[in-house]
């Protein structure tokens, strides 16, 4: 008997099955795909927003402002649900699909899943060249849409219906493998969106997806166990992996019963609360002189789920040459990094087999004694930065100490680019796990004010979204603050107005460069004048209030609490103030130079790339 069938156009097809997958988080059944963002050109207004405004009861549409921010968006939500719930974003052909670029570098850098979909050229190429299409001379395959390649896990250009009947399933896959997992990107021929197909009803039928958890190798289970019971000064490193694999209370239960004090990476910062008896702080350059000083002496550091950057590796000049590395990783390619022993799996499961394995062996008490007397010391070295004083002109540190204050326990604190990371992750104290969203893994400017639209949709009133921003970034994409007050979802932003890009003006200046091109004063310009954010954000819509001194921010802040819509909330702040850091980086100085203090950062240069770890 011939399987029963029904006749669709592509792009109806597509979105049909779209709106069959499923997945389930805490128990409850939910679509797989919780919406799409969208914004309509030639190449997509005609046949796939057909499909599309069919089912907005099931799949519905919002519309961006800006192509890379709508998919920005769809990063921050895949975040906030930990990888379990995704969201599309889909543009039409040439520009539209390119700003989605940068977008798919940043959930590539962070291993996070969002389905890319772009409009293309026409398969029969019969209007060539159609609008929008770059030409390449010598091979007329080449569309834009190839530009994704690079910075995506799968990608995929259809031009007959029926091949999105092997595409679809293996994009889903990819996205959701912990180990794979990343965007996904497919181009859609013009003409192919319209042909009609007789398609298999089975194809449609509700399908139920689940994260997988690969178990580690039992050898490489039994060298972890032997390398760990060995250690005398054992640290545990914390990162995002811990989170997406909904490990955090297993690590750290066997921390704490172990006794091995827990540092956080950037990405795995909130998987423990600030007060956790076993956490001992951030690690790295923008971390604490605790975590620094633990991993300096750790002769076995385990790594959870991190793919150890170099900004939590000091670029590699953290830790002892001799010490050892256990690498517990879903993915081969980051478990095998510096000669570690590679323990491939998840991170939930794979915790649990190595506890069973370890018996009664515990490290020396005097072990997390010490780091909570150094975490004690740093908190110490917090409260000094973050108190309020009568300067003109506050810190980051005194910002984030207030708003941190001001926030609720399930309020999510977002920061991407500039300062802010830095001193968000040294200075944020996390009061509930998984209420930070430091995205520096690309450090894109632009992620902050759009994850904070993803994160609004995916916390769904449970918590406000916090976003930390500079004036530089707000400067680049702020769109969104319309977005959220259109679709109703609040967010709450800082801006930190400290005239211009700060800290990278404070890195210039450190490695002997004046500062150049900046910080606006420094910049080619006929006068430097401030941007009044206060009336820019009412004019799309938001509530917002100027600042004067840190009481006119705490008012604010709890002002900002009360409001039905997106607040924005801005103060001057100190350019050249930051919490110190005690890591080494490695960037690029002059090898030659005329600037005298240029030869100096570059012989401090050479020194810290005497103390790294090569390869090992």
């Amino acid at each position: 008997m011939s399987p029963k069938t029904v006749r669709l156009t592509m792009s109806q097809a597509l979105v049909r099955y779209l709106c069959n997958q499923f997945t389930e988080i805490d128990g409850e059944r939910l679509r797989l795909f919780a919406g799409v963002f969208a914004i309509f050109g030639h190449g997509n207004v005609t046949c796939l927003s057909e499909a599309l405004e069919a089912v907005q009861d099931q799949l519905p549409t919002w519309r961006g402002q800006n192509e890379q921010s709508m998919a920005l968006a769809a990063i921050a939500f895949a975040k906030a649900k930990r990888r379990r719930q995704l969201m599309v974003a889909a543009t039409s052909i040439g520009p539209g699909a390119v700003n989605m670029v940068t977008a798919a570098g940043t959930a590539l850098a962070n291993r996070l899943p969002v389905l890319l979909i772009a409009g293309d050229t026409f398969a029969n190429r019969i209007p060539d060249p159609v609008l929008q299409q770059v030409e390449h001379f010598n091979d007329p395959t080449l569309t834009v849409n190839d530009a994704f390649k690079p910075v995506t896990r799968y990608w995929d250009r259809l031009v007959l219906p029926e091949q999105i009947i092997s595409s679809l399933p293996q994009a889903i896959a990819t996205m959701l493998d912990p180990a794979d997992c990343g965007p996904a990107f497919i181009g859609l021929a013009q003409d192919a969106q319209e042909l009609a197909f007789d398609y298999p009803t089975a194809f449609f039928e509700p399908t139920v997806w689940s994260i997988p958890r690969p178990r580690a190798d039992k050898q490489k289970l039994l060298e972890a166990a032997a390398l760990l019971k060995s250690a005398k000064k054992p640290l545990l490193i914390s990162g995002g992996g811990v989170r997406y694999s909904l490990a955090e209370e297993k690590v750290a239960e066997f921390a704490l019963s172990r006794g091995i004090p827990i540092v956080e990476t950037i990405a795995g910062k909130g998987a423990l609360t600030h007060t956790h008896p076993a956490h001992a702080g951030p690690i790295g350059i923008v971390g604490s002189t605790s975590a620094n000083a633990l991993a300096s002496e750790a002769d076995v550091i385990l790594a959870i789920g991190t793919r150890l950057q170099d900004f939590t590796t000091g670029s590699w000049t953290l830790f002892h040459q001799d010490a050892k590395f256990i690498s517990i990783n879903a993915a081969r390619f980051d478990a095998v990094k510096h000669r570690a022993i590679a323990v491939v799996g998840d991170a939930l499961e794979t915790v649990v087999e190595l506890d069973s394995l370890l018996g009664d062996w515990k490290a020396d008490p005097a072990l997390l004694v010490e780091a909570q007397s150094q975490f004690a010391e740093w908190n110490k070295l917090l409260d000094q930065h973050q108190a309020v004083t009568n300067g003109p002109i506050p810190t980051y540190a005194q910002v984030i100490a207030i708003v941190n204050e001001t926030s609720k326990p399930n309020d999510t604190l977002i920061a991407a680019a500039g300062g802010t990371p830095g001193e968000v992750t040294k200075g944020w104290r996390v009061k509930n796990p998984n209420t930070f969203d430091c995205e520096f893994g690309f450090s894109c400017m632009g992620y902050e004010i759009a994850a904070g639209w993803g994160h609004a949709m995916a916390k769904a009133g449970d918590g406000t979204p916090i976003v930390m921003i500079g004036d530089g970034t707000y400067m680049m994409m702020n769109s969104d603050i319309y977005s959220t007050v259109l679709t109703g979802h609040k967010m709450i932003i800082v801006v930190c107005d400290n005239g211009g890009y700060a800290v990278i003006n404070r890195l210039q200046q450190f490695k002997g460069v004046p500062g150049f091109n900046n910080l606006i004063k420094d910049c080619r310009v006929k006068e430097a004048f401030p941007v009044d954010f206060v009336k820019h954000a009412e004019s799309m819509g938001a509530l917002a209030r100027r600042c004067e001194s840190l009481a006119d921010l705490k008012s604010a802040m709890e002002w900002a609490q009360t409001t039905d819509r997106t607040t924005i909330v801005t103060l001057v702040t100190d350019a050249y103030a930051w919490v110190p850091g005690d890591a080494d980086w490695d960037v690029g100085v002059p090898e030659v130079s005329e600037l005298e203090a240029v030869q100096k950062a570059r012989a401090s240069q050479e020194l810290i790339r005497k103390k790294q770890r090569v390869g090992v």
